[in-house]
């Protein structure tokens, strides 16, 4: 599928791009935020799951002048030429879109996108720049360093939060997720949730989060929820995330019409906590839901209860998919290269 055809390019863009670079990022949940007060000094600090199940992949090659194909071309050139532009560099590129996540759905799709573009410019003209470097050129991160710990390194996610300045939050904390746990997502086809402009507005409108409440997340997360992931004891686990997302959720819940942005999202959610899961949540803004089970037979059960119980018609869909214990991969011309798998 062609989206945009960028800078004419030439008669050969379909046929296979020899050598170049090919990248290939993961997907994040974005399962909360732990201040958002900010009385420390430092506000937001997320956490966050890399998982499988959707995959961004492209591939940049030097050309004679710049050319873009596939799924969100225009955008995806655009930040081969913001990073080349940044460094300084004079080359021209073309830059084939193989696949994508699905946009505006709280899967983090433009910050795997410009990470996957940006690094790969990266790597093919040995501009230097890492990825934290490529992140601030293409203006990702900006609340949350949950997606380039994703890119980096998978597994399960906490960042610091943003400071005064102006750096990007660091990752403080990563853990492997236990093989045997999934995650069943819930999409809904109608729409995405806030982003752009909108999301910064609601950002803006909220009102402001407890200092005593920030607190007892932190709490929650060091004492409850990282604890319980090192000793792979699911329930404490999906307990204490459930128990943040509803915080969080009810606070965001003036500007994205509930706890939940989707009401069939939210129907399911509820109808799965009454069966007694309670790692149930929204990632980021929505409107993909998620709910956390100890193994793939009770997710592929619960996939089916819920076909059944919401029918295959209605906007909601389900999908089982795994964590990802380790980041992207880069393939420079016939050497692939795997970012860091943490242990």
């Amino acid at each position: 599928m062609v989206v945009a055809m960028v800078g004419g390019m030439d008669s050969g863009a379909h046929t296979e791009m020899a050598g170049g670079v090919r990248v290939e990022t993961p997907t994040r949940l974005h399962l909360g935020f732990v201040d958002l007060n900010g009385g420390l000094g430092r506000r937001f600090g997320s956490l966050g799951l890399t998982i499988d199940g959707y995959a961004t992949r492209v591939r940049v090659a030097p050309a004679a002048r710049d050319g873009a194909e596939g799924p969100e071309a225009g955008r995806a050139l655009a930040y081969a030429r913001r990073v080349l532009e940044a460094a300084g560099h004079a080359g021209a590129v073309r830059v084939r879109v193989e696949s994508t996540v699905p946009a505006h759905q709280g899967l983090g799709s433009g910050t795997q996108l410009g990470l996957a573009v940006g690094c790969a410019v990266d790597r093919l003209f040995g501009l230097g720049l890492g990825t934290r470097g490529v992140a601030r050129i293409a203006e990702r991160g900006a609340r949350s360093g949950i997606g380039i710990g994703a890119f980096d390194q998978g597994g399960f996610l906490v960042d610091g939060g943003r400071g005064a300045g102006d750096g990007l939050p660091p990752v403080i904390a990563r853990h492997p997720f236990p093989e045997a746990w999934r995650v069943v997502l819930l999409l809904d086809a109608r729409g995405g949730g806030l982003h752009g402009p909108a999301e910064a507005a609601a950002f803006r409108a909220l009102p402001e989060f407890p200092a005593e409440r920030a607190a007892h997340l932190g709490r929650l997360v060091l004492l409850g929820i990282l604890p319980a992931l090192a000793e792979a004891d699911f329930e404490p686990f999906a307990r204490g995330v459930g128990e943040l997302q509803r915080t969080v959720g009810d606070h965001f819940a003036p500007a994205q019409g509930g706890r939940f942005t989707s009401p069939a999202v939210a129907a399911a959610l509820a109808w799965c906590e009454a069966r007694g899961l309670y790692g149930v949540g929204q990632s980021s803004w929505g409107p993909t839901g998620f709910v956390l089970v100890p193994d793939a037979d009770t997710g592929s059960r619960l996939v089916a209860g819920l076909r059944r119980r919401f029918g295959e018609l209605g906007p909601l869909r389900c999908r089982l998919v795994a964590a990802r214990n380790h980041g992207g991969r880069i393939d420079v011309g016939a050497r692939p290269e795997r970012l860091r798998r943490v242990t």
